[in-house]
């Protein structure tokens, strides 16, 4: 009973993120790792590719084929939704980081410029030349 809830809500899900079946390639692999025989006899293992976007993802969590297709459509959801989560985490950066740039600096950040200008200035007027004599 709680399938068709999960696979509803899975629908929703990739609708939200604009993943339609069409744009999905789907191929069944033989499973490898522990398991013995029957795990390299079986395709269960479900290999998912999205192609706008060249997302694919390999699901080999369980031994039913039913239940890695399952998987494999949430991993996919999952992977592209934290692309879409770490683009728009790039735009709020890169604005406050502009922010940052264009504002103006503190009293203290202006004292502290000023006094290592001094220093430096100092520093460079150490290296001329003493003046000669005019012996």
């Amino acid at each position: 009973m709680t399938e068709p809830d999960n696979n509803s809500a899975l629908q929703d899900r990739m609708e939200r993120l604009g993943i339609f079946e069409e744009d999905l390639q789907e191929k069944f692999v033989l499973g490898s790792g522990p398991g013995g025989q029957k795990i390299n006899k079986t395709a269960s293992c479900v290999f998912l590719k999205h192609l706008p976007s060249g997302t694919h993802v390999k699901c080999q969590e369980n031994r039913s084929r039913t239940a890695n297709r399952q998987r494999a459509r949430e991993l996919l959801c999952d992977f592209i939704e934290s692309g879409v989560r770490a683009e728009e985490t790039e735009e709020v950066q890169a604005k406050e980081k502009e922010r940052r740039r264009n504002r103006k600096p503190s009293a203290r950040a202006k004292r502290r410029n000023l006094e290592t200008k001094r220093r430096r200035s100092e520093v460079k007027r150490r290296r001329e030349k003493p003046p000669e004599d005019g012996d």
